[in-house]
C-alpha cells in the first residue's frame, strides 16, 4: 500500500477539513464539495460518528479521496482504514504514530511545527507533512525558513489558512496542497447551503 504522500496530495489544490455534525449532512457536504471540482477531503475523528461518515461518504461520493484526520494514537490508524480511509492525518507526530503506520505500510501524513519534528518524521523515511497550526506558527515565514535545511520536505500547511491567504501558501516552492475549513464553515453546514459550498470549492480550485 505504499503511497508518495507528496504525489498524493500535489493532485489536490486543498483539501477541505471537515468535523463531522452527522451522517446525512457529511454525506450532502461532501458531494457539495466534489460538485465543485474537490477531489479529496479530511474527514476528522473529533465525532463518534466520524467513521461512519467515512464510511458513508466513501459509498456515496464516486470517486472522492477520504483521509481520516485527527489521527492521535496508533490505535485509530486500522479502525480509520477498515472505514475505508484512503490515507490517514495527524495534528502531530509521534514515535508511536510513526512506528504503527510502518507496521501496516499505512498512507500517512503527521504534523508537525518544528525543525526537530521534521527531523523525527526523516528518520522514520517520511519526507512529506502536515504544517500544524500553520497560521500561528509562522505561516509563510516558518515555510520558507523550514525550506532551506529541509530541500527534499513538502508541506500540506493546515490552521488559520483562508480565502484570502491560501494562495500565498500555495505559491511556495515546498508546498504541495493545503488544508482548510472556509468553505465548510458549521454555519454553512448548519444552514445546508451546499450551493454556497459548491461555489466556494470552485472558487478555491480557479487559478
Amino acid at each position: 500500500m505504499t503511497v508518495n504522500m507528496a504525489k498524493e496530495l500535489a493532485a489536490h489544490r486543498v483539501v477541505p477539513v471537515i468535523t463531522p455534525v452527522d451522517i446525512p449532512s457529511t454525506v450532502a457536504l461532501a458531494d457539495a464539495l466534489a460538485a465543485g471540482g474537490m477531489g479529496c477531503v479530511e474527514i476528522t475523528l473529533r465525532a463518534d460518528c466520524a467513521l461512519d461518515a467515512i464510511r458513508a461518504v466513501k459509498t456515496s461520493v464516486a470517486g472522492l479521496r477520504v483521509a481520516a484526520g485527527t489521527i492521535t494514537q496508533p490505535a485509530a490508524m486500522e479502525a480509520a482504514l477498515d472505514a475505508g480511509a484512503d490515507f490517514l492525518v495527524s495534528p502531530g507526530i509521534s514515535v508511536g504514530l510513526l512506528q504503527q503506520a510502518a507496521s501496516m505500510d499505512a498512507p500517512f501524513l503527521p504534523g508537525v511545527a518544528t525543525a526537530s519534528e521534521v527531523m523525527l518524521g526523516l528518520d522514520h523515511g517520511m519526507a512529506c507533512f502536515k504544517l500544524f497550526p500553520a497560521h500561528a506558527l509562522g505561516g509563510l515565514a516558518l515555510l520558507k525558513s523550514l525550506g532551506g535545511p529541509f530541500p527534499q520536505v513538502r508541506f500540506c500547511p493546515t490552521g488559520g489558512l483562508s480565502a484570502g491567504n491560501f494562495r500565498q501558501y500555495l505559491a511556495q516552492p515546498n508546498v504541495v496542497c493545503c488544508g482548510g475549513s472556509w468553505m465548510v464553515t458549521p454555519e454553512l453546514v448548519a444552514a445546508r447551503r451546499w450551493d454556497e459550498v459548491r461555489a466556494l470549492a470552485a472558487a478555491a480550485l480557479a487559478a
